[in-house]
């Protein structure tokens, strides 16, 4: 229902929310009375340890009808293509470029259809990154997720997600975004074939970047951020809850729907964002300014200004830099630099980086503009347009080197053995005169 689908709006915010079917189901004046309306249960979901701060706590009350220690215990859950095996593959400095990935003929769900690119570091010690990608066509019947090892920050490719957590309902659609915290249980349906990429994050939680001499206003707005309300279900069935713990699926049953929260309040929750919403900040007058002005979120590390991800966008913007080359420049870069495509051309390859597809320009390797592009955009006099019209790139920009897996590697077959061509047009126009 349509009406299931209502939002709060705010970055951060303290949240309170109940379902309207049971009206004061949150307590008021403390979190776990010896008795809770409706004969619900008090539990506390802790994102961050009970002692931080007080400006970087993170914690939410639930009410709700069973606990979530209510199942049996944990067992395999088989996965092929999750992996947290960093040595699995030789390291490859090689600028790399994925094709399109596969959407499976077969029935495959959300969480089957998980596949893992890259990434470092280890969840146990709380320290590194992975990406992934989704490919799925199918519904998570009567089972949900929840990942043990850090937040996962997804964008949607192609299809419509509808997410069902313990908070409420999200709807995200390619060109929105959604992060879903460590720990918290969600299903995802999908209204036919479906992909996208995910950047899961072990050290921190995303916040949004500082704006510094920016001022207040501009990039992504706190406001624009939203929260979904109070929803349950009582429902008994035999529900599969699957756990992602130190890298691998584990599963346990449970005889009834974990979405069976009645009310809740808190500042650790899920959230979407529109990056249509995003606004862009750039030169008005000459060069091009580092990609770290279209920053949507970011995970700091424990070393100020550097991330252990950022998540940066290439939206629709006015171009009026004089007397400069617009596109990015050539580059080598202390940091690792994933790319995906959600729709359109990204201006500095607009040939070979399709969307559904991916790069990866890995640390100090020398990336930049096609050989076309450099020429086109050397050589011919533009006034004040407007670039990427009808595109949307991303970026996962992280402080980690990024190993590969042995399915982005090999076994996906879509890696683009010719990308390193795109430079070697490149002439020497070296002259005296």
């Amino acid at each position: 229902m349509t009406s299931d689908y209502k939002y709060q709006s705010g970055f951060g915010n303290e949240f309170e929310s109940e379902d309207p079917r049971c009206p004061g189901a949150v307590p008021k004046g403390q979190n776990n009375p010896q008795k809770c309306a409706y004969g619900l249960y008090a539990e506390q979901l802790s994102g961050t340890a009970f002692t931080a701060p007080r400006e970087s706590n993170q914690r939410t009350w639930f009410y709700r009808i069973l606990p979530s220690a209510k199942h049996t215990p944990f067992s395999t859950y088989a996965h092929p293509y999750v992996s947290c095996n960093w040595n699995e593959q030789l390291p490859n400095p090689n600028q790399l470029r994925w094709n399109p990935f596969d959407i499976p003929s077969e029935k495959t769900d959300w969480v089957d259809g998980l596949r893992t690119i890259a990434g470092a570091g280890d969840s146990r010690t709380r320290t590194g990154l992975t990406v992934h990608v989704y490919v799925c066509n199918s519904n998570m019947v009567d089972k949900a997720f929840y990942n043990s090892d850090g937040d996962m920050l997804v964008v949607p490719q192609a299809g419509e997600l509808d997410i069902t957590t313990e908070f409420g309902k999200l709807k995200v659609n390619p060109n929105q975004i959604c992060v879903i915290q460590q720990g918290i249980r969600f299903s995802v349906n999908v209204s036919g074939p479906s992909r996208g990429y995910i950047l899961e994050v072990f050290d921190n939680h995303f916040v949004l970047p500082n704006l510094g001499p920016i001022g207040a206003n501009g990039l992504a707005n706190p406001r624009d951020f939203l929260t979904p309300v109070a929803w349950f279900e009582n429902r008994t069935a035999e529900f599969k809850i699957v756990n992602k713990y130190q890298g691998h699926l584990f599963q346990a049953i449970q005889d009834h729907s974990p979405f069976d929260v009645v009310g809740w309040h808190g500042n650790y929750a899920p959230y979407k964002y529109d990056l249509a919403n995003f606004c862009t900040i750039n030169s008005v007058s000459f060069d091009h300014v580092d990609p770290s002005i279209f920053t949507v979120l970011t995970c700091p590390s424990n070393k100020p200004g550097t991330a252990v991800a950022d998540f940066v966008i290439f939206p629709a913007r006015w171009s009026v830099a004089e007397n400069t080359f617009r596109p990015p420049y050539y580059h080598r870069n202390c940091m690792s630099e994933f790319m995906g495509l959600i729709l359109g051309k990204y201006e500095a390859k607009e040939s070979g980086f399709n969307p559904g597809g991916a790069t990866l320009h890995s640390m100090m390797t020398p990336h930049g503009p096609d050989a076309d592009c450099f020429k086109d955009w050397s050589e011919t006099v533009r006034g004040a347009i407007k670039v990427a019209e009808g595109t949307q790139a991303f970026m996962f920009e992280s402080s980690y080197q990024l190993a590969l897996t042995k399915w982005s590697e090999k076994t996906c077959n879509k890696i683009d053995e010719d990308y390193y061509n795109c430079w070697q047009k490149l002439n020497n126009n070296f002259s005296l005169n």
